[in-house]
């Protein structure tokens, strides 16, 4: 059945991407249709870290004061911890001085049901449980979807001007326009697992380059009423090529004599949980004749922390914009919506390539010993990395060989 409305806008997927834009074409003025084949409030696997830049989009849509009175952990610092053991804590200062939390914990249940209620108030039609299968074509522009409603198991297509694809990692709209693109090289591979009762949790966030978990890392996560979010990430190519198992790999790290004692009363509260990550280590086709790829649907992850919910929201504010455009203009071609791409990468192409780099330094035992051991007993050093977490000193300093040359010789 094909329903006779033609939208301006039709989302697929309402995580934070796809709630976001719906907000922002909304406010615009646009008709929207906005859907997802959960309903929610729905978990999501992540490490639930809310960054100042989710934290800025959070403040333009008038959403920051609601987002801090949600369940959540506060968080004011960063801790690093070397394969020997050393650690460091680097404070988060940039956002106090922008008039908003350093940082937040949320978990994906409460953040996405949040944005999700407030995009679903605005929005013209929401409809949850509805899976699109298809993508509709006329005269080679994608002009909408076709799914099944997963109550009713009634096939059902929706015409718009212009489609948003906000769907995850396996993307049906990026699987659909050829974007989608799984290159071993450029995803990640993360486990989750929620715990009660983890000792030692404080306002930061921590994140061990153990042995165990080389080349990746172990993240320990304060979360809302004593939980932690505990996982381990790691390169498919590395995992591929080592056959290693994750779930052996968290458990030995947990286990490891580091850590042994603050998981000693320590409870799951799930089996752990795998999920993939498409990383902006590599620039991927985000758009083409009458759509767009937001967030996770368009690999914007940060490589080196793996955090994407900030990247998410930005692509959102960058697709609005271009969505207005697309429709005032009444022109929804590639080279038209190519300006989303041109913007987005101008705003986050340089700090991605930066970050790509800081992956790669990360994979790197003697490197990472080296700056963690330096820092835990040098101010100067602290306050360097503490600059560019604040973006007050060029990140670009930390992937220069010059920066572990002269650590090497203080």
């Amino acid at each position: 059945m094909t329903q006779d409305k033609i939208y301006d806008l039709i989302v697929v997927g309402a995580g934070p991407a796809g709630s976001a834009v719906a907000l922002y074409a909304a406010k615009n003025g646009l008709s929207v249709l906005l859907l997802d084949k959960a309903k929610f409030p729905r978990d999501k696997i992540c490490g639930d870290a809310i960054s100042g830049k989710s934290m800025m989009v959070l403040r333009e849509l008038d959403l920051l004061e609601g987002a801090k009175k949600l369940p959540s952990a506060y968080i004011d610092s960063v801790v690093f911890g070397s394969p020997t053991f050393k650690t460091v804590q680097i404070p988060l200062r940039a956002n106090e001085k922008k008039g908003l939390p350093p940082g937040l914990v949320i978990r994906r249940e409460v953040f996405d049901g949040f944005l999700f209620e407030k995009a679903a108030a605005l929005v013209d039609t929401v409809k949850e449980q509805f899976e699109v299968q298809e993508l509709m074509y006329e005269d080679g522009r994608v002009y909408g979807v076709t799914g099944k409603d997963l109550n009713s198991g009634q096939i059902m297509s929706f015409r718009g001007k212009l489609t948003i694809g906000a769907d995850g990692f396996n993307s049906v709209v990026a699987r659909s326009t050829g974007c989608f693109d799984n290159d071993a090289e450029h995803w990640v591979v993360a486990l989750r697992q929620y715990y009660k009762n983890v000792k030692g949790l404080n306002s930061q966030v921590e994140l061990h380059y153990l042995d165990e978990v080389q080349p990746g890392y172990l993240w320990i996560f304060p979360a809302d009423n004593g939980w932690a979010n505990v996982g381990v990430g790691m390169l498919q190519s590395t995992l591929k090529k080592r056959r290693i198992n994750l779930k052996k790999i968290l458990k030995d790290a947990i286990e490891s004599p580091v850590f042994r004692d603050r998981f000693s009363e320590a409870e799951p509260m799930e089996e752990p949980r795998g999920w993939n990550l498409p990383v902006g280590s590599m620039h991927r086709k985000n758009h083409g004749n009458g759509f767009l790829l937001l967030g996770d649907a368009a690999g914007l992850i940060d490589p080196f922390t793996g955090e994407g919910i900030g990247n998410a929201l930005f692509s959102a504010k960058v697709a609005a914009q271009t969505v207005k455009e697309a429709v005032e203009a009444n022109d929804f071609s590639t080279s038209f919506l190519s300006r989303y791409d041109r913007n987005l990468w101008n705003e986050l192409g340089d700090e991605l390539a930066l970050s790509s780099k800081l992956q790669r330094i990360g994979r790197n035992r003697f490197l990472l010993n080296l700056v963690i051991n330096k820092a835990s007993r040098n101010k100067e050093v602290r306050q360097i990395i503490s600059g560019m977490m604040a973006d007050e000193v060029p990140k670009t300093k930390l992937a220069n060989p010059m920066f572990y040359v002269r650590l090497l010789f203080s």
